[in-house]
């Protein structure tokens, strides 16, 4: 590509993101200045704002999807696993329309031709995002039917209507009356009738039909009615037998149109824009917007369609009228199921041996010598590393809230919340708390993407019980994952602090790889009262931090002064070397700064788990990085930051990603691990995954990856690894005991 991108315009979200009410706009101003001098390139070589060195952000996601999308294919996998992976695949490819196309479109409809730092307009975008997903759609498409038919060999059975003999339909029918018809409501469209409202990811039928004497035919729009107590998919009996709801519907029609003759009956999926945010810093009341944008959301403009091949030519027109839609560009035909996310409901089958091995979270090593309060055990310790979900997220995170809430001596909780389960424990443990007379204050962030209405919910029920709420800083996004507990020990009073990569969120601790550090560490304790001081107030007098590394105000001047830090002090007898795990390198400064090091010769090793704007491998560029991608039974989500630092090296954890948003636009935190015991578990952790020849997937130039193979005897991936790692610790946990006893 030709095209040159206006870095400086790139950049200009910077002051928007650091912008606060009572700051000094002068010093401001140097400071946001002082941080473009020192992202610009200060190496010889190649011009390091060529788009050509970039890729594109939405393709290298979707570029993941097509490794997810192989767990699906891959013959190794657990067949059910398989299932989950072709159903994840398909719920991705909804959220990646409703967010990123819905934004894109925006964007076009506003006029923007703004280029991306690798040059593309987001028309261009659109376009090639477009050809991407029909390509990972086709090959889905050609998946699943093979994977039905491997189901049916393990007699689990997708049936369809015709399929039935005649009992089975009258049962069918009969369940269809009493527990489905009275949700079902037929709308009809006519000049008496406007086009329906059709929401967002629901699957329908367009059901064309007239009376026996009349030629005129009319179109009626019927819902499928799946939630709550309504399954995708109906069991027949004891067997593993299912019949897809909407067959039962579309081949009992007469229920809703009595007296009437079918003409035909398709079936039709939408997909809705979720980009519906508001400017907060013209609101009188975050909490009134927030509840503004869900409404908006529902009635946000249809991005895609989705209908069976083969439908009406006139029907599909129609319809794609009707929505707005261009229907070359916007409607996906598939020769398969539509709404594929629906099995999910499959992939939860109680058949073990078609399931990956159960997996049983132990107990955290040195958590489980102390049985007890937890607060002994940290301050035994100085710091307890978690790893989750190899080590349980009950037995650490949620026991540290339950005795918090308990303890007579603990006087203050303070945390976090971006997402948590509905059911959540760690909320009726922090009711617990406030009713127990302690202060307990709770910073919930509103504007996390589809859990806005839950998190709307818990507020209000926190609230309720005494709890302090509060909506984090006007303008950004609170994404850190932070608790701290105030108890008054032996000494005085200490705060004892939990700092994580992942939600406080039991359901996915179980299915996220992440971290977590529980710490009494004094600098620690104080940087994080200066935290929930900010996230409180808003207001950002000159706070020092000597442990944790906040966004947007330090942390990417911290990580682009380490990066620059190694290309200083690389040399033949003290080699440089770089380390991150991240699940997005989107950030274009970063990115530069880490083409500078490789060019310096600093070796840079990169765990990124979806998108990556970097291209390692070139010569003269990026030689000495590798981009390197995980896929497993686990979601990677932690993030890991590894500076050799001339042999005094350095390791980060935190909730931050390496992205323009979570540096510029949101409070995150990274803390400094420095316990000798705590970096080694984490050079563990990074060795593993960068020596996996299993689940490991190597990123080329062109931004294409390529699984590696085994070699010799190692079958295992990391994970399985790390599961086993897990173990070991508590196996030399009570070794140790046994022996002191002795």
């Amino acid at each position: 590509m030709s095209h040159k991108p206006d870095l400086q315009a790139s950049d200009a979200p910077i002051a928007q993101a650091l912008k606060k009410e009572n700051e000094n706009p002068s010093t401001l101003k140097s400071e946001v200045a002082a941080l473009h001098e020192e992202v610009k390139p200060k190496e010889p070589g190649k011009d390091l704002s060529d788009p050509d060195l970039y890729l594109n952000r939405e393709l290298t996601w979707l570029e993941f999807n097509r490794r997810v999308l192989h767990e699906a294919q891959d013959e190794q996998t657990p067949l059910l696993e398989r299932i989950k992976f072709a159903a994840i695949v398909s719920s991705n490819l909804d959220e990646f329309f409703m967010k990123r196309i819905g934004g894109l479109k925006q964007q076009v409809g506003a006029g923007v031709q703004e280029l991306t730092v690798d040059g593309r307009t987001p028309q261009q975008q659109i376009e090639e995002c477009r050809r991407v997903v029909r390509e990972i759609e086709n090959k889905k498409d050609e998946l699943v039917p093979q994977l039905m038919q491997k189901l049916r060999e393990q007699d689990i059975r997708i049936l369809s209507y015709k399929e039935l003999d005649d009992d089975t339909k009258r049962r069918l029918r009969e369940y269809y009356i009493e527990n489905i018809f009275p949700l079902v409501t037929p709308q009809s469209m006519d000049p008496a009738h406007p086009f329906p409202f059709i929401s967002n990811l629901s699957l329908n039928l367009l059901v064309a039909l007239r009376y026996p004497d009349d030629e005129h035919v009319r179109m009626a729009r019927v819902k499928v009615p799946v939630g709550h107590d309504v399954k995708r998919f109906l069991k027949l009996k004891d067997k593993d037998h299912y019949v897809p709801v909407d067959e039962v519907m579309s081949n009992n029609l007469d229920l809703l149109f009595p007296d009437m003759e079918i003409l035909g009956c398709d079936r039709f999926h939408v997909t809705r824009n979720a980009s519906t945010e508001r400017d907060e810093g013209k609101a009188n009341d975050l909490l009134e917007m927030i509840e503004s944008e869900l409404r908006d959301r529902k009635f946000a403009p249809i991005v895609r369609m989705v209908v069976e091949k083969g439908m009406d030519t006139h029907r599909r027109g129609m319809l794609a009228a009707e929505l707005e839609l261009d229907p070359e560009l916007d409607v996906y035909e598939t020769s398969g199921m539509l709404a594929m996310k629906d099995l999910f409901q499959l992939a939860f089958i109680a058949r073990p041996e078609l399931h990956d091995p159960i997996h049983h979270p132990t107990d955290n090593h040195i958590l489980m010598e102390e049985p007890r309060r937890i607060f002994y055990a940290i301050r035994e310790a100085g710091s307890i590393l978690l790893q989750h979900p190899y080590e349980s997220f009950n037995t650490s995170v949620e026991r540290f809230i339950e005795e918090a809430s308990q303890d007579p001596k603990v006087y203050a909780i303070k945390m976090t919340l971006y997402r948590t389960s509905t059911d959540s424990r760690i909320i009726e443990l922090l009711i617990d708390a406030a009713q127990n007379g302690k202060q307990v204050a709770v910073v919930v962030e509103l504007k996390a993407r589809f859990d806005e209405a839950a998190n709307i919910r818990l507020a209000n029920r926190m609230e309720e019980a005494g709890i302090h709420v509060t909506y984090g800083v006007v303008g950004l996004k609170t994404h850190c994952k932070v608790i701290m507990v105030v108890r008054r020990d032996y000494s005085g009073l200490r705060r004892y602090v939990h700092i994580g990569t992942g939600n406080y969120h039991a359901d996915t601790a179980r299915l996220y790889s992440d971290l977590g550090i529980l710490t009494c560490d004094k600098d620690t304790g104080r940087d994080v009262t200066e935290l929930f001081n900010f996230l409180t107030t808003g207001y950002t007098p000159k706070r020092d931090y000597a442990k944790i590394l906040p966004a947007p105000k330090h942390l990417k001047k911290a990580l682009l002064a380490n990066i620059q830090r190694e290309i200083d002090g690389h040399s033949d007898r003290s080699p440089g070397l770089i380390r991150l795990k991240t699940n997005a390198l989107e950030d274009a400064d970063v990115v530069r700064a880490l083409y500078r090091a490789s060019q310096a010769g600093v070796k840079v090793d990169l765990i990124v788990r979806d998108t990556c704007r970097l291209r390692p491998g070139i010569p003269g560029l990026s030689e000495n990085i590798r981009v390197v991608g995980v896929v497993g039974r686990f979601l990677e989500h932690a993030r890991i930051y590894y500076f050799y630092n001339g042999g005094d090296e350095e390791y980060y954890i935190g909730s931050a990603d390496l992205m323009k948003r979570n540096l510029e636009s949101r409070v995150e935190v990274v803390v400094q691990i420095t316990a000798d015991d705590l970096r080694e578990q984490l050079k563990k952790f990074l060795d593993t995954q960068l020596s996996d020849h299993r689940s490991v997937w190597e990123m080329q130039p062109d931004g294409k990856y390529i699984q590696r193979t085994p070699k010799g005897p190692e079958k295992r991936g990391c994970q399985t690894i790390m599961i086993e790692m897990a173990g070991e610790r508590v196996h030399q946990a009570k070794e140790s005991q046994k022996n002191a006893k002795m």
